[in-house]
């Protein structure tokens, strides 16, 4: 299995999945730890990637995902966005209807 064939495995097989630096439980990077936040305040469940320990991940998904920051945020496939759209979707109240219509 190629690299471009884990991540699209990954993103298929986790309703909402982010590609973050560190964890959600000790994010490394401020705009991980913001992101993570914003799905925590809609009491969203979701899978994460550490990008640090899979270099492999972190030089391939913007090639897969055409978006070249980190984090990535996906749900029910589709790439929502990093940091600041997640923000500001989270801030207009539509975050939380993306997180409810997310596939269990």
């Amino acid at each position: 299995m190629t690299i471009e064939e884990k991540i699209k495995e990954q993103i298929k097989e986790n309703s909402i999945l982010i590609y973050m630096k560190g964890s959600p439980y000790e994010p490394r990077c401020g705009f991980s730890a913001k992101t993570v936040q914003a799905l925590i305040d809609c009491g969203a469940k979701f899978s994460y990637v550490d990008i640090l320990e899979n270099q492999e991940i972190r030089q391939t998904l913007p090639e897969v995902s055409d978006w070249p920051t980190f984090p990535q945020l996906f749900v029910n496939g589709e790439l929502i966005g990093g940091c600041d759209i997640v923000s500001e979707l989270h801030e207009a109240g539509d975050l939380q209807s993306i997180i409810d219509k997310a596939s269990p």
